[in-house]
């Protein structure tokens, strides 16, 4: 073998292992998704903490290499796949909910227990998607995995794809966060649609003082309720309001503040990644993910237009009427879907805060998608 052949022949077989041979169409448009991600997040500051973990992640997982060199996230024993155990065993959703529960404030929805209802009536969603995934064929299991995106509850949906419908785990994902990302996009145009401009200006009365006995008392008792209820759901309720009562208590603010801190910021980065990573060409472009993100942008519409028209209805038998654009913070998107709600109220009246008041239905829309996730996981499992 002349030396040239043998430079030829080097030359050829190092470029069978890089990106380039091994590259395809399909690639080139995770990248481009994974860059508009990252755009989105930067310049018009889309759930930045999100979309940027995920938006490089689809990066990561999508630069073409050849098998067997232990580094892609399917392959076991490589760095990425025991990062990514995390979201396919469904251990991170659970610390997510810690840190939620730790940053989370339930006074609104204790001194107003009734705007409780309005988080469960945006519940809707879920099951507009389950049945709207049964109409396109997918399986039970595979619908009530699907249908938890209508609750926009990112950690929920991944922790409930991970036991029902694993194979389906990223494109899900993705999708329920993409809602979340453009819940300020996708939510106000059917909040105006359906209240008229008397409604929009309606200002509702301060809510009471609640007492630190109540505060912590809320945790346990609401533990207790919603884990009889839905006891499939107890790693995620069970996090959520020992986080709150860590909160709550006055005497654990060390705790409270790391797992609402540091921790909570860490499980973000791990969990944005490697759902990204885990969002590859060959398995997230296909009909089914199309289908997936048809019915879930469908039920998060679903979802905001359920809790905007359920307070019309609380209204026809209540005094103190409630001002309807809070229906949408029904949806667990939290804070994004109160601060939305507050935002167009200022619209139409800018002496007209609704942000206190729209957290009382952001925080029960995020106890009633667990609940929502148990009820399904104990049906379908």
């Amino acid at each position: 073998m002349s030396f040239s052949q043998y430079i030829t022949e080097q030359f050829g077989a190092f470029y069978s292992y890089t990106a380039f041979a091994n590259f395809t169409v399909g690639h080139g448009v995770m990248l481009l998704l994974g860059l508009l991600l990252i755009f989105l997040a930067i310049r018009k500051e889309y759930e930045p903490l999100l979309l940027i973990p995920i938006g490089f992640g689809i990066i990561i997982g999508n630069i073409p290499f050849f098998s067997g060199v232990q580094v892609g996230v399917n392959e076991e024993g490589s760095v990425l796949n025991i990062l990514y155990n995390g979201v396919a065993n469904g251990w991170y959703p659970p610390l997510i909910f810690l840190g939620i529960g730790a940053m989370t404030d339930f006074t609104a929805l204790i001194a107003k227990p009734k705007l409780l209802l309005i988080g469960v009536a945006a519940q809707c969603g879920i099951f507009g998607a389950y049945m709207g995934a049964l109409h396109f064929g997918f399986t039970p299991t595979e619908a009530g995995a699907i249908g938890i995106i209508g609750a926009a509850d990112g950690p929920t949906a991944i922790f409930l794809a991970s036991k029902l419908a694993p194979e389906l785990l990223s494109v899900i994902a993705v999708t329920v966060y993409f809602c979340m990302a453009f819940a300020p996009v996708i939510q106000p145009p059917f909040m105006r649609l359906f209240t008229t401009q008397k409604e929009r200006a309606i200002k509702m009365k301060p809510l009471r003082q609640v007492s630190k006995t109540e505060k912590v008392i809320f945790p346990i008792v609401g533990f207790l309720l919603t884990c009889f209820v839905a006891p499939a759901a107890l790693p995620l309720l069970g996090m959520l309001f020992f986080g709150n009562l860590l909160k709550e208590s006055g005497v654990t603010k060390r705790l409270a503040t790391t797992a609402a801190g540091t921790m909570m910021d860490i499980v973000t980065i791990l969990i944005g990644l490697t759902v990204g990573v885990s969002a590859q060409a060959v398995t997230f472009l296909t009909p089914k993910s199309a289908h997936i993100f048809i019915i879930g942008i469908a039920a998060f519409i679903i979802a905001t237009i359920g809790g905007v028209l359920f307070v019309k209805i609380m209204n026809l038998f209540s005094k103190n009427k409630i001002n309807p654009l809070i229906g949408n913070a029904g949806v667990a998107a939290v804070p994004a879907a109160a601060n939305i709600s507050n935002n167009v109220g200022q619209e139409y009246d800018k002496t007209n805060f609704l942000l206190m008041h729209a957290t009382g239905p952001n925080v029960a829309g995020i106890i009633g998608s667990a609940v929502a996730a148990g009820i399904l996981l104990g049906f379908l499992y």
